[in-house]
């Protein structure tokens, strides 16, 4: 099945939206770094927080990338803006609201997996980009969905127990979609959503469900 755009409309698509919404991309950097902050000293309604950026990511790639942006070239981004806003809906109510999302950074395999997963969406993902040529603005940040959805992932191994499948299948589900879409278009940076997608699921079969 052969993509409905090429890979210079691809890039485009990520210089037009990071011209666009400068400089929001250092506000969702400095929104990681909170969530991982109230994660290792963790304080009352620590996980609301963690849950409320989240969702507030999700609900941000939903709307504003997939439906304001990516949607110019694919219209299946309709479709994936909706899964995207009902990932972040998910984080909202599950997390925000009921206050049932805890993490932890205990030194367990999954929690060591998911700080990699964090640190490589958020250093190495980048400067791989760079390195491989894809340089910004044309390129994807933090807050747009591939490095998005290594780092959610990441974090949900630090949950101090294992998530309902639900919250995980939207995520789970791009990784595979993402990392079609990086063989295609030869964006390898994007092989971490295999790797990430692959963990998670091994180290979530592993783990005692609720």
């Amino acid at each position: 099945m052969e993509l409905p755009f090429t890979l210079e409309q691809f890039l485009e698509v990520f210089r037009q939206y990071n011209l666009g919404v400068f400089p929001i991309q250092f506000l969702f950097l400095l929104l990681a770094v909170a969530v991982l902050a109230f994660a290792i000293w963790p304080k009352k309604n620590a996980g609301r927080a963690i849950s409320a950026i989240l969702g507030l990511l999700w609900l941000w790639m939903g709307i504003v990338y997939h439906w304001g942006y990516f949607a110019g070239i694919n219209k299946a981004a309709y479709f994936f803006g909706v899964a995207f806003v009902a990932q972040g809906g998910l984080f909202l109510a599950k997390g925000a609201l009921r206050n049932q999302l805890n993490f932890s950074h205990r030194p367990t395999p999954a929690v060591w997996a998911g700080s990699a997963m964090m640190l490589y969406s958020l250093v190495i993902y980048p400067l791989l980009g760079h390195i491989l040529g894809h340089s910004y603005p044309a390129s994807p940040t933090f807050g747009l969905p591939c490095p998005t959805t290594i780092f959610t992932l990441g974090i949900l191994l630090w949950l101090d127990k294992k998530p309902p499948f639900y919250l995980l299948f939207i995520p789970l589900a791009w990784s595979v979609i993402g990392t079609v879409a990086a063989f295609k278009l030869g964006i390898r940076e994007d092989i971490g959503l295999a790797v990430a997608g692959g963990l998670t699921v091994l180290l979530m079969v592993r783990q005692r469900p609720l």
